[in-house]
């Protein structure tokens, strides 16, 4: 059940170039947690939620151009490193084509913010979601046992990360 916040002010693209970028971020988010953009269950569980900022500052002072702040959440265990900066890229090379501009002028002014909802936090219809729930319900639930292990696969990785950071601070003792 992935989600996308996304910012940016009203009249930043033609609402033809809107449409479009909305439907490929969300296809793009689907990809990213491993879903088939294509999967009709997906599709109708992609939330999108886009906000209108007044306006933007950059440096105090009202921005010039354009800027995107675009916020993918998925639950715990669905990004690794790989499809994180995948992630940003797309989203990025997204934005340029939106534009109709170089990705390297559109680039500067695209945030994007993967962010991993802690397992068991995820709620929606009136229950909590689980990984492997989510996937189940989005890949069948034959596979069930996958979105079991990809939430093991991100804690062994978070809990190596602390460990070396506990032993590295040890060792500067």
């Amino acid at each position: 059940m992935p989600m996308i916040d996304a910012l940016w002010p009203e009249n930043a693209l033609s609402p033809e170039a809107e449409a479009r970028l909305v439907k490929e971020l969300t296809d793009i988010l689907i990809a990213a947690e491993g879903y088939d953009p294509a999967n009709p269950v997906a599709q109708r569980v992609t939330v999108f939620h886009l906000h209108r900022p007044a306006a933007i500052f950059v440096g105090g002072q009202r921005a010039e151009v354009m800027r995107y702040r675009i916020i993918p959440s998925a639950p715990e265990g669905q990004y690794t490193d790989e499809t994180r900066r995948a992630l940003v890229r797309n989203v990025t090379e997204a934005v340029a084509r939106a534009e109709n501009k170089p990705f390297d002028e559109v680039a500067p002014r695209v945030w994007v913010f993967p962010t991993e909802i802690p397992d068991g936090t995820w709620g929606t219809r009136g229950a909590i979601w689980t990984l492997p729930d989510i996937h189940a319900l989005l890949a069948g639930e034959a596979e069930r046992d996958a979105g079991a292990a990809r939430l093991a696969r991100r804690r062994r990785e978070k809990a190596r990360i602390t460990l070396e950071a506990a032993l590295a601070s040890i060792n500067e003792s």
